[in-house]
């Protein structure tokens, strides 16, 4: 529940698009941000609407009116699509869902068992296209049109060129955020048809090669601002390693580009009233380690571990190499050598996951993996461990690390995106710190952070302690995000890219 809270500015208009919204549908963190940023919005006196597409899971499972049947006609052009929009409702914020059944009646959103539906391009060209055109048509006029990652990277481009000359449109700004920059959305100039403007010239810029347009360079050329979701994630949009080939795009737009990190939920994580998890807790010095001891005893006996007084150390998350799982995988015999459990959640990658249970075969008694995901259970690991793995190969923002802290359980993160922006490393500033980083990205520089842990745990568990209480000290509140986000909707500068975070100095130091 967000609280309501009076608009430091004059109120706005804000469309949001999104390619997926927490609560209706949800593949990762991007349906998060678009449930819970436009809520702290609208919560600040916005008018904030969301528009998503209608997928097969959203009309099973929603309650919606249709508001209108129309059709996408494309001057210049013999195609034309026929969709209806629904109206519903994320919290208190409207919701546009598009509804074109040739292109979201599927099983799934994006892909079929790790496969993409050969027509991505053409499916979000059109639902691009669709979320301006029934803008008009529902009377709904924004002074901001807010986009969210290659799936919306062509509405920039189009306020710009079909929309010009448009005075419905004659004062609306766009933001494009980007939430993973390796997720291009390039596709052949053939999945464009709905696009002309893309085919009538050559907008080289644009191309990822002479036959394919990446969607994403699209929003970020065109876009009248730039944001990503934490400052140091911005700051590594701007090279070569860190923007995933795409440094020249992020350079030239520099001036224009934020970063904002993200918010949490703390209506869903909090310790205090988590209905999930086994005993209810508080900062406080007794409830803080009454809770998280009955905590760990229930996530020892949930996942099938001897019920032992030892450190616990918890990883929820998907397995791919950008989670770092290839960082822990070749030390973690090394690590299980040690007095410690380990519990792993997440589903991904195959060979991944029977490398997992290979060693968890191995060391049945001190690592539980549990394939797939189960959300109780993820409360679970987040409350009964006491430090949380995060060794990512790169991280945009990262949520889980948020509500590591807010259990009082340590992070254990590299020195990528907004880990460095929302953990603060006890071996650079102990009095202050939340948690434990390292920078190189390797499984031996990894290691030597667990084993740190392990020794503090071991030799000061008072030190652990205070460690604890100063994780669960720290807030990220959506509204403060939204405040944010409405000083760079306005053009104020205090949010700009360039204003290095008190934790991005005290690792550079």
């Amino acid at each position: 529940m967000v609280t309501k809270k009076k608009s430091t500015s004059n109120p706005l208009k804000i469309l949001f698009v999104a390619s997926e919204v927490d609560g209706l549908v949800k593949t990762g963190g991007l349906a998060d941000v678009a449930k819970s940023l436009p809520a702290a919005l609208k919560a600040q006196g916005h008018d904030v609407r969301i528009v998503v597409p209608f997928y097969r899971q959203i009309k099973e499972s929603a309650e919606s009116v249709q508001l209108l049947e129309t059709t996408l006609c494309v001057e210049t052009q013999p195609k034309s699509v026929d969709y209806r929009v629904h109206q519903l409702h994320s919290g208190d914020v409207t919701v546009y869902s598009v509804d074109a059944p040739v292109y979201f009646d599927r099983p799934a959103l994006y892909a079929e068992e790790n496969v993409g539906y050969q027509d991505n391009g053409e499916r979000f060209a059109f639902f691009s296209a669709a979320a301006l055109d029934l803008c008009e048509k529902v009377a709904f006029q924004p002074d901001v049109v807010h986009c969210n990652d290659w799936h919306t990277g062509l509405v920039p481009f189009l306020l710009r060129t079909r929309y010009a000359n448009s005075a419905f449109f004659a004062e609306a700004k766009s933001v494009i955020t980007i939430h993973n920059a390796v997720f291009k959305g390039v596709f052949n100039y053939d999945q464009y048809s709905l696009i002309p403007e893309l085919i009538q010239r050559r907008y080289l810029q644009l191309e990822q090669d002479h036959s394919h347009i990446s969607m994403l360079k699209a929003g970020v050329a065109y876009a009248d601002k730039v944001n990503a979701v934490s400052p140091n994630y911005a700051a590594e949009l701007l090279t070569e390693l860190g923007s995933h080939g795409m440094a020249a795009d992020f350079q030239q737009r520099a001036a224009d580009l934020y970063g904002i990190v993200n918010g949490c939920d703390y209506g869903d994580w909090n310790p205090e009233t988590d209905p999930y998890i086994k005993q209810n807790f508080k900062a406080s010095k007794v409830s803080l380690a009454r809770g998280k001891k009955a905590c760990k005893r229930d996530l020892q006996q949930q996942v099938g571990l001897p019920v032992v007084d030892v450190p616990v150390y918890g990883m929820v998350c998907r397995l791919t190499e950008q989670k770092g799982i290839h960082y822990l995988l070749p030390i973690l015999r090394d690590f299980l050598v040690n007095n410690v459990q380990v519990v792993i959640l997440g589903s991904g990658d195959p060979v991944l996951a029977k490398s997992l249970r290979d060693v968890s075969e191995e060391y049945a008694e001190k690592l539980a993996f549990v394939e797939g995901y189960n959300n109780p259970l993820a409360h679970s690991v987040e409350a009964g461990s006491d430090f949380f793995l995060m060794p990512s190969e790169f991280e945009p923002c990262g949520l889980n690390q948020i509500y590591s802290l807010a259990y009082g359980t340590l992070p254990i993160v590299r020195a990528v995106g907004g880990l460095v922006d929302t953990v603060i490393d006890y071996d650079q500033t102990p009095q202050v710190a939340t948690g434990f980083i390292f920078k190189a990205p390797t499984p031996e520089a990894l290691l030597i952070k667990l084993q740190r842990s392990l020794l503090l745990y071991c030799q000061n568990p008072q030190e652990i302690k205070r460690l604890q209480q100063n994780a669960m000290a720290s807030r990220f509140e959506w509204q403060d995000v939204a405040e944010q986000y409405v000083r760079m909707y306005n053009g104020e500068e205090d949010t700009a890219l360039g204003k290095v975070s008190a934790n991005q100095a005290a690792l550079s130091s």
